[in-house]
């Protein structure tokens, strides 16, 4: 892990998605791996935590993924935006047999080993999220949607502690959130409730 990163305690997982912020979908099977960006994901459950993603019927990483059963979310921060673009603009599959056969080659990407599913975890990102498969076959094929429960969980302690994210002084760490044709925004300043 990097030595900035520090575990989260899987009741409190869901809160490194609960804002929405633009993704990397790590996967891996075999000697093959691949990289995704994805912006249409959430948590979907506390205990166990699970999350869902759509993942296009068309994308190698859904191959990667249906053939090993697990997958990893990287949370990416503003510092990463070119490298998010030309992940998300990129198709793994077209790498295939190229001196350059991966994303991670061709893009440079570093990255270091999960702790509990076997595939890439990309360094520089904020948050991480190991994610096992849980097969629903019929909203996978109608709607692409995939359903994982998360079983391990980390986050940069500089942004991440104490089950919230706080960004201050820190804007090149801020997660992304992609609109469309590569127009992202990053969170503003947050605002505190009073609980009575």
């Amino acid at each position: 892990m990097e030595n900035k990163a520090v575990a989260v305690s899987l009741d409190k997982a869901y809160r490194l998605l609960n804002h929405g912020p633009t993704v990397l979908v790590t996967s891996a099977h075999g000697d093959q791996c691949n990289v995704m960006a994805a912006a249409w994901n959430m948590p979907l459950d506390f205990k166990p935590p699970k999350v869902a993603i759509v993942i296009d019927k068309n994308t190698y990483t859904r191959e990667l993924i249906m053939a090993s059963g697990n997958f990893a979310i990287n949370v990416p921060c503003a510092a990463q935006t070119e490298m998010v673009m030309k992940v998300g603009s990129s198709s793994g599959r077209e790498l295939l047999g190229k001196e350059q056969s991966t994303k991670f080659a061709a893009f440079d990407l570093a990255t270091f080993p999960a702790s509990k599913v076997h595939v890439p975890l990309i360094a520089g990102c904020i948050a991480w999220l190991e994610c096992q498969l849980i097969s629903e076959p019929h909203i996978q094929e109608a709607y692409d949607l995939y359903l994982a429960e998360v079983v391990a969980a980390w986050a940069d302690e500089r942004v991440f502690s104490d089950g919230r994210w706080h960004f201050d002084g820190h804007d090149d760490l801020k997660t992304l959130h992609h609109v469309a044709g590569g127009f992202f925004f990053t969170p503003g300043d947050s605002i505190q409730a009073h609980q009575e």
